[in-house]
């Protein structure tokens, strides 16, 4: 009979050193696999190790381990620790970043914002160096950095930034004292109004879906949708109606779960010209009272459970 030991004395064990050439049936079946399951796993860890070189880069490792699919969801928790963490056993966080655990498919990071937009752009910016989202991410990252005016412009092309001002340059940076300099000076813009207005680039059409989202406690139900049209006559709705009692620049509180009605009301106290002052809808009365007073709040936008 095997004991599953301590969670936290296995992973200062791992903390210590413990590499995944180290990891046999044994300490697997201790992690919760009957004996048959680690004797597979074993073996397939064994031959990720050959296919990768054995003391190469952890990351080609665990990319391989999770390419051929050894963890599965069906493993205890303790099984996928105890490989994530013995894979990386001598890695180094601090020189290297944070130490992956997952990896897109070349289709799915092409899905991605910034995949659709390397693949428009990467060419005309990197050339032949530009070969896909993922072989070509780093590049890219670099790019942006030493490049801001031609990154940024294009990135608040792909949000459909409409600026009701715009602004002087992308990035100013000639006033040494202000560290990182100054974005987007002299820009005015209501980010409500970017995200309700239909634009032509990218293509965002009234009858675009804005919203999809199912009741609480209704899984069963039909999954809701409402338009772009839908949403922005809705928004102005509580918009119009908060204009006529307040003025510009009150601060006005939502208390509430997050529901198609919160998404509503925020984006209508933001296009109206008014400050949001969010409170977690599972505060007790006593927290919210100081949030309404800290934030000298004029109204709050709550619901009944």
């Amino acid at each position: 009979m095997y004991i599953q030991r301590d969670m936290r004395e296995r992973e200062m064990e791992m903390e210590m050193g413990t590499g995944i050439s180290e990891v046999g049936v044994e300490e697997l079946v201790e992690a919760g696999l009957d004996v048959d399951e680690a004797k597979v796993m074993e073996k397939g860890l064994k031959e990720a190790i050959g296919r990768t070189g054995g003391g190469g880069d952890p990351r080609e490792l665990w990319r391989e381990i999770t390419a051929r699919r050894l963890l599965r969801p069906s493993h205890p928790h303790p099984v996928h620790q105890l490989i994530y963490y013995s894979v990386y056993a001598d890695y180094d966080a601090t020189a290297h970043g944070p130490p992956l655990y997952w990896f897109p498919s070349l289709y799915q990071a092409k899905c991605t914002n910034l995949g659709r937009l390397m693949e428009t752009h990467g060419s005309k910016l990197l050339g032949a160096l530009y070969k896909d989202p993922i072989t070509s991410f780093s590049l890219f990252q670099s790019f942006s950095a030493e490049h801001p005016e031609v990154y940024w412009s294009l990135v608040l092309k792909e949000l459909s930034i409409q600026f009701r001002e715009a602004p002087k340059c992308i990035l100013d940076t000639s006033d040494k004292s202000k560290h990182g300099g100054t974005w987007l000076p002299g820009s005015v813009l209501n980010i409500a109004e970017c995200c309700l207005m239909s634009t032509n680039y990218p293509r965002k059409e009234d009858n675009s879906l804005a919203i999809v989202w199912r009741d609480e406690n209704c899984d069963d139900s039909q999954v809701n949708q409402m338009t772009l049209k839908e949403l922005r006559e809705q928004v102005m709705l509580v918009a119009d109606a908060l204009d006529t009692i307040f003025s510009k620049g009150d601060a006005i509180a939502i208390d509430m779960p997050m529901t198609v009605n919160a998404v509503i009301i925020y984006l209508a106290i933001v296009l109206a010209g008014f400050v949001v002052v969010s409170i977690a809808d599972s505060f007790v009365a006593k927290e919210i009272a100081t949030r309404l007073r800290v934030s000298r709040a004029k109204a709050i936008f709550t619901q009944v459970i």
